[in-house]
């Protein structure tokens, strides 16, 4: 468990500078002094004593709570920049009653949020909260949909959610605030779940419940330490806020020179182990990038699809790269989900092909193989921003054309693009296996075939060489 800090040290850890948003009276109490004044419908502009349900004690509990934290509520929100980009903060302050939410908690939320939208802010939640307010009732567990609704509305405005999970970050504040933003980053060894401690079953595994556990499971995209959040998150908001309506130029090519002489030629070129892959090109392409991990679908992380954002030539671009081996179900959703989120945000797609092709053995099947390529298929066919794609080695049918861009599609020379693999393309005809090469010719897989196909738009020399 990672230690507990409060709203204002988290805040300290990550922002430059904070200027809290006006609270309409509900600011900050004076440290280990009272509530202070009451407004007109009771303390903290309650209906009545005790709340809205007239919870025995409310009052004096929160009073307490404030005395203790310096806080009138749970959460504290206003601007800051974070590593040089502005952005709106909502800092929960996990001392006050649990981080819990409720009516006013609500009211703070919704007024940031609109903030975020008018002045065209990236909004950063940083949870820690056990849930809804037992002492409101149903009228706090419906703040979850004031919430939703808020991070709808941000989200339809092209503006994005940058998540930090605290210890803890349980119940509806994971379910929303949490869980619900673009991209989640988590502190070591935090308590996340949407059951709290208290009401999991008998027995339940605590290590399930944790940030490397959600990571695992594809829910969260990083496990940050401290130290490195301030310069991790304003990385994230660096990239996420520079939107650009041109298309991304495909990389230069950093394998063989010349086009292969056969087809064949062009497959045993494209499976070559030593042939340039993904990790060389995005190395190669970007001067910084960041990883978006998890298919939010609870698919283990797939090794076979890279995706993420990065900078190139001082513009962010995102990136969904295969990197040769069979891609999973997990790997599709992932880059489906980076896809959609780089067209809300009005961000360029660089796409890399390079797989003999989709995964299919039982368990892909059982987890859905088909449709997760459909959905992939849908996301490029609709997708809000341009795409490029560079097949850098293996095109191994459907499961390297869903991420393929129509119309904008480039080819290396130790590549290859076909309907089906030449050797299961014998099979299926009956030919013996030295027939194999010719079938691969038949095909008309290679590069240069491709480009007089009108299937791509041209073969990517050297950085050194005009674009083919």
């Amino acid at each position: 468990m990672t230690d507990r800090l409060t709203a204002r040290e988290v805040l300290a850890l990550v922002a430059d500078d904070f200027a809290e948003l006006p609270d309409d009276g509900a600011g900050r109490a004076e440290p280990g002094g009272p509530l202070g004044r009451q407004g007109p419908d009771g303390p903290l502009g309650r209906q009545g004593p005790d709340g809205p349900l007239g919870w025995q004690g409310y009052d004096a509990l929160l009073a307490r709570a404030a005395a203790r934290t310096g806080e009138r509520e749970s959460v504290v929100c206003g601007t800051g920049r974070v590593a040089g980009t502005r952005a709106v903060l909502i800092a929960f302050e996990f001392g006050f009653l649990g981080g819990s939410l409720g009516r006013r908690t609500g009211d703070r939320l919704e007024r940031a949020y609109a903030h975020a939208r008018a002045h065209r802010l990236p909004v950063v939640p940083l949870v820690a909260t056990g849930g809804s307010r037992m002492q409101e009732g149903m009228l706090a567990l419906t703040q979850l949909q004031r919430v939703a609704h808020q991070s709808a509305l941000t989200r339809a405005a092209g503006l994005p959610q940058i998540a930090v999970v605290r210890d803890p970050t349980t119940g509806g504040g994971w379910a929303t605030l949490g869980a619900g933003a673009d991209v989640v980053l988590a502190l070591p060894g935090a308590q996340i779940g949407f059951a709290g401690s208290r009401v999991r079953p008998p027995g339940a595994d605590p290590a399930a419940y944790t940030a490397e556990a959600q990571a695992a499971a594809g829910f969260v995209d990083a496990v940050v330490r401290p130290e490195e959040l301030r310069d991790t998150l304003g990385l994230w908001l660096r990239l996420l806020t520079r939107p650009s309506a041109d298309a991304a130029p495909p990389p230069a090519a950093l394998g063989t020179v010349d086009p292969p002489a056969t087809g064949w030629e062009a497959v045993r070129r494209a499976r070559e182990p030593g042939r340039p892959r993904a990790g060389r090109y995005l190395d190669a392409y970007f001067t910084r990038r960041v990883a978006l991990r998890g298919d939010r679908h609870g698919g283990t992380d797939d090794a076979g699809m890279l995706c993420g954002f990065g900078e190139h030539e001082g513009r962010t671009v995102a990136y969904a790269a295969q990197t040769g081996a069979a891609t999973r179900p997990a790997g599709y959703r992932t880059a489906t989900r980076l896809i959609r989120l780089a067209g809300r945000l009005g961000i360029p797609v660089l796409t890399l092909v390079d797989t003999p092709g989709a995964a299919n053995d039982a368990e892909a099947e059982r987890q859905g193989v088909g449709a997760a390529i459909a959905e992939l298929f849908g996301a490029v066919a609709a997708a809000g921003s341009p795409l490029t794609t560079l097949v850098i080695g293996e095109g191994g049918s459907g499961g390297a054309l869903a991420l393929a861009a129509p119309g904008n599609t480039w080819a290396t020379p130790d590549s290859y693009f076909s309907v089906i693999a030449p050797e299961l393309a014998a099979a299926i005809l009956k030919r013996p296996p030295e027939r194999i090469p010719a079938t691969a010719d038949a095909l008309r897989l290679r590069p240069q075939d491709l480009v007089d196909l009108g299937v791509i738009r041209g073969i990517v020399g050297h950085e050194d060489d005009t674009t083919a």
